[in-house]
């Protein structure tokens, strides 16, 4: 692919990532413009990354060494992926406009499907909280829906973990899409795709935003192409977010260090794996590459083997 490399913005970036850090190719031939590769996440106890291939509704896997290979043929679609406290897997379903739990048994729990009797537009990205509390972005996507929408705003939802009270946070995004917690889970970063723009909240102890502290957390526009997408954050509070003409990496002011330039289309989400979490894996239309940071990424719940 054309014109990969890391651009450095400010000399900060050194301690992060260094400007001669190899982009790797690791896959091709996801999604497409009508659905992305999307959705990845590392599964530490068995070495390898799950990611959504949206428009061919399939779960793929990727494994060091071996390469991508199908893991679930049927998704409903979904996008966004993580993992709760005891290594389940959550699941961000686009045509059944639901957010699900894989038990380990392989039986499917729905966590969310409707919001006052209302039936959620299209669950997009999902963060889990260390209380357990599920934190997820339901976008009002379609100009031209082929059904009409119950909601009409896009949300950003809290679920209790015993999944008895689903809370609206703030339904005042156009496109909200990659949300991501601080290290001490005292902010909460959510990207508004449509604006081109992270905004930043501050936790209130209930678990709610304090909402007098909105603020533009970054400005990711440009002449490049790419919008904020997928988001994540490592253990040094720096956050890392796709944007024109790549993945910005900013410390935790906002302020832009470093640009990953990968040379594939549009980054629509990011994570980090390997066993020291320090494997940096990004998603783009139809693509997934990886490169090396010096800075662990806030890991994941690991399951049992």
């Amino acid at each position: 692919m054309p014109d990969k490399r890391i651009e450095r913005l400010d000399p900060a970036l050194d301690r992060i990532i260094d400007t001669s850090e190899t982009i790797h190719d690791l896959a091709d031939g996801y999604g497409g413009d009508q659905g992305p590769a999307e959705g990845p996440v590392w599964y530490k106890e068995h070495g390898y990354l799950l990611f959504s291939d949206i428009h061919n509704n399939k779960r793929m896997k990727y494994e060091p060494g071996k390469g991508a290979s199908l893991f679930l043929d049927g998704t409903n679609r979904a996008n966004g992926l993580t993992r709760d406290l005891q290594g389940r897997l959550i699941a961000c379903e686009h045509d059944s406009r639901r957010v699900t739990r894989l038990e380990l048994d392989g039986s499917v729990t729905v966590l969310a499907n409707s919001f006052q009797g209302r039936q959620l537009n299209r669950p997009n990205d999902v963060v889990v909280k260390s209380d357990g509390c599920i934190y997820f972005t339901d976008p009002w996507t379609s100009p031209n829906p082929p059904q009409q929408w119950d909601l009409t705003f896009s949300g950003v939802y809290r679920l209790t973990p015993d999944l008895g009270t689903l809370s609206l946070l703030v339904g005042d995004f156009v496109l909200p899409n990659g949300l991501a917690f601080s290290p001490d889970e005292q902010v909460l970063y959510i990207n508004d795709t449509r604006r081109g723009h992270i905004r930043a909240f501050d936790m209130m102890p209930n678990g709610m935003l304090a909402k007098a502290s909105d603020r533009v957390f970054a400005d990711l526009r440009g002449s490049d192409p790419g919008v904020p997408d997928g988001m994540k954050v490592d253990v040094e509070g720096n956050v890392y977010c796709g944007g024109a003409g790549g993945i910005y990496v900013m410390d935790k002011t906002g302020k832009k260090l470093g640009r990953i330039v990968h040379g594939a289309s549009a980054t629509t989400n990011i994570a980090f794996g390997g066993d020291d979490w320090k494997t940096l894996y990004f998603t783009s239309r139809n693509h997934l590459g990886m490169t090396r940071v010096k800075i662990s990424g806030i890991p994941v719940p690991v399951g049992r083997r």
